[in-house]
């Protein structure tokens, strides 16, 4: 790990343009170590373009650098590619997959499944985000971290631990997280944005999402579900359903919670969340899929009734 970390910091010095991405539908962890990464980059020097498939969410605009990402990638040469917490590469989209003009691919993830499609693959499944990971980089180049990169750490972590909920909320994450507030990241300013900060058509959303909720095997599992009728009905897009698996998970008894979520007529997005007894990277390889111990997730093709099939049919023989 060490030595990969100083292969990639050899590369950072040695070089001076970077593209930087994450996956489809970006998540705290996914803009939040991406603008990080890009922040440490640009402080140090360096040539930096950052671009995501989708939208920056709305909820983590408030991040410093998310008025740099780009939509499309510009048609211009780089030295270095940095992919952030994708699993996948598919996962990046069609438009970075296709770009073959930069010199070398780095992978900075944290899924247990994650290809190792880099010149360099920093994966660490013990990590608590991938936000960690960029941690690691830039301490060992010796950066001191600044309020804009800090911010985007202490968000990439905070997300990804649930707010230190979740089982992968180690002593490294809570180190970081308290090194980031002595930077200057204000707690509770993070809170209120990413907690008390929620446009009114979210709760409209949850409100026609709450009511598909189904017990599965007893009551072990539960599930909700968002269909595209609903982001209609409400104005809403899919980015504002982040969360919304939770709370099935939150039920008492449940050890596996299941989110549908509808991409097109016949194209669903699962999301499965354990509270630690089950893995359900298991569920979601056994679809085509991948991610952690307690988060996983797939798409399947089929009507919402023949995919809910094929999950609690997989789901109902594991538990």
């Amino acid at each position: 790990m060490t030595e990969t970390i100083q292969k990639i910091i050899e590369v950072i010095r040695s070089n001076s343009s970077f593209l930087l991405t994450s996956h489809e539908g970006p998540d705290g962890d996914a803009v939040g170590s991406t603008l990080a990464l890009a922040s440490f980059l640009r402080k140090i020097g360096k040539d930096v373009t950052v671009h995501f498939r989708d939208n920056v969410p709305e909820l983590y605009a408030f991040l410093p650098g998310c008025d740099s990402v780009l939509p499309h990638i510009p048609e211009r040469s780089f030295d270095v590619a940095f992919v952030l917490d994708i699993g996948e590469l598919r996962r990046a989209g069609a438009e970075f997959c296709n770009f073959k003009q930069f010199g070398m691919l780095i992978n900075l993830d944290h899924h247990l499944s994650c290809e190792n499609f880099g010149a360099h693959n920093l994966i660490d499944s013990k990590a608590a985000a991938t936000g960690v990971l960029v941690y690691r980089i830039a301490s060992a180049f010796g950066y001191s971290f600044d309020l804009e990169t800090a911010i985007c750490l202490y968000v990439a972590i905070i997300t990804d631990t649930g707010s230190f909920r979740y089982s992968n909320a180690n002593r490294e994450a809570f180190t970081i997280a308290g090194e980031m507030i002595e930077r200057g990241v204000n707690a509770w300013d993070v809170a209120e944005q990413l907690y008390e900060n929620q446009p009114k058509k979210r709760l409209e959303l949850l409100g026609c999402c709450l009511p598909t909720l189904e017990m599965i095997k007893g009551g072990l599992a539960a599930s909700v579900t968002v269909t595209l009728d609903m982001y209609s009905a409400t104005n809403a897009g899919a980015e504002l359903t982040d969360g919304f698996v939770n709370y099935p998970r939150s039920i008492r008894g449940v050890e596996v919670a299941i989110f549908f979520r509808q991409l097109e007529e016949r194209k669903f997005k699962i999301g499965f969340r354990s509270k630690g007894k089950v893995n359900v990277a298991a569920f979601s390889a056994a679809m085509g899929g991948g991610g952690h111990h307690n988060a996983a997730g797939c798409t399947v093709d089929g009507t919402l009734e023949e995919v809910k099939a094929a999950v609690y049919k997989i789901v109902e023989a594991n538990l």
